[in-house]
């Protein structure tokens, strides 16, 4: 017997992969701005990947991980914290400052829709760094004694000034 079947019938039948929902935080208000709060909840829903809409501050805080965090629709804070990787963080969608952490390089890291701040860490990779709509500050960093303004304009698309 032939069964015939269009294409959407054929991948609601048999999906290659398993698409994981991404569960949308709207602000951090809805957890009193507590970090740990929201990882909590996460937990309970098993850890699933998610987006904050708002702003996102943690600076001065001892965070190491944004767990499956893959989108901050604001301003993304991490000024000062020991983080040392992004995880599944793909867009910030205004500033996303780093200064002063531990990060050596910016890994599946996509766009930012305003400002970058890497001065004064241990960066040695942009990873899959495509786009910063604002200004990239690169002050006291590997790579500012790497690579020229032009060089960075080659890999990453810039809109703002670069600061070496």
């Amino acid at each position: 017997m032939k069964i015939i079947i269009t294409e959407s019938q054929y991948k609601k039948l048999f999906k290659e992969e398993k698409e994981q929902k991404v569960l949308k935080i709207p602000s951090m208000k809805f957890f009193n701005n507590d970090w740990f709060l929201l990882q909590k909840f996460l937990e309970k829903k098993g850890n699933p990947p998610y987006s904050i809409s708002g702003d996102l501050d943690l600076r001065e805080t001892q965070i190491k991980s944004l767990g499956n965090l893959q989108i901050v629709g604001g301003n993304l804070d991490l000024r000062g914290t020991p983080i040392k990787s992004l995880g599944n963080l793909t867009s910030v969608g205004v500033y996303l400052d780093l200064e002063g952490t531990r990060i050596k390089s910016l890994g599946n890291l996509q766009s930012v829709g305003g400002h970058l701040d890497l001065s004064y860490t241990p960066i040695k990779s942009l990873g899959n760094l495509e786009s910063v709509r604002g200004n990239l500050d690169l002050l006291r960093t590997p790579l500012s004694r790497k690579y020229t303004e032009e060089e960075i304009r080659q890999m990453v698309d810039v809109g703002g000034k670069i600061y070496l």
